[in-house]
């Protein structure tokens, strides 16, 4: 089954053309191969997510959001989820926005306690 994300909690490491920033937690659930999660913090008033796991160690997620300027925003993601070697989970996405300003990018996200 690979990696589990089940109850753990991430922050950006980089994420340049996207609008989650160190400021912003997210907080991820798994069952089986079924993600669930939520995020908010920075420019996120508040976001969810939903996706499933595809392989070892790779998921595909979407995702919606408020923003602080009244927006909503909903977008996709493939990444995969490795484990660095302090031991904590790092997620690395690529992305693109499937409303609004359609644009993608590349975002990397490291676990914390």
């Amino acid at each position: 089954m690979g990696l589990n994300l089940n109850n753990k909690r991430f922050v950006t490491l980089n994420n340049r053309k996207g609008l989650a920033s160190n400021e912003t937690v997210f907080q991820y659930y798994q069952n089986g191969k079924t993600i669930t999660g939520s995020y908010k913090g920075g420019a996120i008033v508040e976001g969810l997510i939903v996706g499933k796991q595809i392989g070892d160690n790779k998921i595909q997620l979407l995702y919606q959001c408020l923003t602080d300027q009244g927006e909503l925003k909903a977008g996709q993601s493939t990444g995969i989820v490795l484990k660095n070697a302090e031991n904590k989970l790092e997620l690395k996405f690529e992305w693109n926005w499937i409303n609004g300003t359609l644009t993608a990018g590349h975002s990397e996200y490291i676990e914390i306690e």
